[in-house]
């Protein structure tokens, strides 16, 4: 893609379509903390972000079936009727039919009112274009409102990076009203943004790349694990460039610092950086993550006071 015609693609004044994937939260005994996890998606949903649960901030990999069916069942209760939520369909390392699998997570989520996002599957992987296609198209028939996913490795195994084929063909599946993409490459997704504009323009990008929040000056929607640290500010940002406000430059770049601290490698311990950041806010009653996460050093707090002042907290 040419310079000339990224920098055309600024959308100034555009209100972006902000997710949060909310952390699962843990008590000082390592049971999970659910009055404190209600708290805060109710209090993102408040402030103007849908919420995304059994995610990969949600320790989606690491959950036992009853446990995603809490998840679900804590959600509504805190949100109540009709508010929207995003929640994860994954299937990784189960056994049985693709399509049915991530069929009966799917009922699930919409009986609980919730809207589907499938985690790929390395079952899929090698598979042609036409095959992959084909499996989304029949997990997704008959669903209102679907949402996919494309996960580089760098996060967990079972993702990958689309051909620009299969992409296209994925935007051809109507169910599938966008998808999460997760790249950490802006290159590509602004590829990415092309190809919906030409093909599809009503089908949305989450952009994923905690390392580029600012993709949504470019036509991206997001739905990220960084926007559980501080919800309020992601939506007070989202505001700021809706309104051509210049003040919106120093709040992306004081949360983009807090970005880069918190899923600096290993990616995956930004999990307990979340929970350290949650913690210190008084949000959360404790530092603690799932026993099987990466883990961040004791020194870790002193990063993100720095990131929490620069926030103006």
């Amino acid at each position: 893609m040419k310079i000339e015609s990224i920098f055309q693609r600024q959308q100034l004044g555009r209100k972006p379509q902000g997710i949060a994937a909310a952390l699962l939260p843990f008590e000082m005994d390592r049971r999970i903390a659910v009055e404190a996890f209600q708290t805060h998606i109710l209090a993102t949903h408040c402030c103007g972000l849908t919420n995304a649960v059994n995610m990969d901030t949600g320790y989606i990999n690491y959950l036992s079936e009853t446990e995603k069916l809490d998840v679900l069942r804590w959600t509504r209760e805190a949100l109540g009727n009709g508010a929207p939520f995003v929640a994860g369909a994954y299937i990784e390392g189960q056994p049985g039919d693709v399509v049915e699998l991530y069929r009966r997570q799917m009922d699930a989520i919409v009986e609980y009112g919730g809207i589907p996002i499938l985690f790929q599957t390395s079952r899929l992987h090698g598979k042609s274009s036409a095959e992959k296609s084909a499996a989304y198209r029949a997990v997704c028939r008959g669903y209102a409102h679907v949402l996919a996913f494309e996960l580089g490795p760098m996060f967990a195994p079972n993702g990958e990076i689309f051909d620009e084929e299969t992409f296209r063909r994925l935007m051809d599946i109507p169910e599938i009203k966008g998808i999460k993409h997760s790249s950490l490459d802006r290159t590509i997704e602004l590829e990415r943004l092309a190809l919906r504009d030409a093909h599809r323009p009503d089908f949305r990008i989450y952009t994923g790349n905690d390392l580029g929040i600012n993709m949504i000056e470019y036509g991206s929607d997001y739905l990220l694990g960084l926007a559980t640290f501080t919800p309020e500010k992601f939506a007070e940002r989202d505001r700021l460039w809706a309104a051509g406000d210049p003040g919106y430059y120093a709040l992306s770049d004081a949360l983009q610092y807090l970005g880069n601290v918190a899923f600096r490698e290993p990616v995956p311990a930004y999990k307990h950086s979340a929970a350290v950041f949650l913690n210190l806010a008084g949000r959360i009653p404790s530092n603690l993550t799932h026993p099987r996460n990466p883990k961040r050093p004791a020194w870790e707090g002193e990063l993100l006071r720095d990131c929490a002042s620069r926030l103006g907290y």
